[in-house]
């Protein structure tokens, strides 16, 4: 059950470097990778911390992303609905994916290894 909760943040994550990827933002996407790297790998209560504060921030930006994008599209007179309904939906799965960490089992996990 663990592994696949920790495959909502991983996803989300993978996400977000995809998204930085594209804007050619290298630190953006080694720092995604690197979270994804450090939630598979070392189960710290503060990786935990860390994750989730990554994935808030992340909604954020895919927020800021979409409000970009909408005004673009409504400057230029085109259809800007489906874009800011998948925008939505991917900033709502990323904060989503933060909450994973309030689970019993990855509360156990993360809490156990904080020695």
């Amino acid at each position: 059950m663990p592994a696949f909760l920790l495959l909502l943040p991983a996803l989300a994550l993978s996400l977000l470097g995809a998204h930085f990827y594209r804007a050619s933002a290298w630190p953006l996407v080694l720092l995604c990778a690197l979270l994804v790297v450090l939630l598979l790998a070392w189960p710290r209560a503060w990786v935990a911390r860390l994750v989730q504060g990554a994935l808030v921030l992340g909604a954020a930006e895919w927020l800021w992303t979409a409000l970009l994008l909408v005004q673009q599209r409504l400057a230029l007179g085109q259809p800007w609905l489906r874009l800011s309904l998948i925008l939505g939906a991917v900033a709502v799965f990323t904060a989503v994916s933060a909450l994973v960490f309030r689970s019993a089992a990855l509360r156990a996990r993360f809490a156990r290894s904080s020695r």
